[in-house]
């Protein structure tokens, strides 16, 4: 047995595309009507004073709508799979989780991640979040209508 856990495994992505390649006209449009929708998953199981706690389940083909990160934040993946992920800068990545895998984000105040997320693998993709409120940035509006 290795030392390391699944949470210890690095993020495998792989870049598609740059410079906004393939990206459709309505992706171009969902970027600019979102560019401060703070719904980061499909459901916000908790939120107390100091954090938000979602979750997230994408069956094969379903999307997580374009969505804007300002507050420090960690994921597990409760599932293996595999996702793309358009991102503000242009770039489209596919990415390989492995269940039990762990990253965690940090934002200095003004900086953020927008970003939609699909799954493109053959099995549910499942994902919790939790962030935490007290961090460099104000937290954005979480009750916006997740859509796929």
């Amino acid at each position: 047995m290795g030392s390391h856990s699944s949470a210890d495994l690095p993020l495998t992505s792989t870049v598609v595309a740059e410079g906004f390649d393939r990206w459709s006209p309505p992706l171009h449009k969902e970027f600019e009507n979102n560019t401060h929708n703070g719904c980061i998953g499909q459901s916000l199981v908790k939120e107390t004073e100091s954090a938000r706690v979602w979750e997230t389940h994408l069956q094969p083909g379903e999307r997580i709508p374009v969505h804007r990160h300002v507050l420090d934040y960690s994921w597990t993946a409760l599932t293996d799979g595999r996702a793309r992920q358009h991102a503000s800068d242009g770039s489209s990545r596919e990415i390989a989780y492995v269940r039990g895998q762990t990253q965690y984000f940090s934002f200095s105040s003004g900086q953020y991640h927008l970003h939609d997320l699909k799954n493109i693998g053959d099995d549910v993709l499942s994902f919790v979040v939790v962030e935490i409120k007290d961090g460099a940035n104000e937290p954005l509006p979480s009750d916006d209508t997740v859509g796929s």
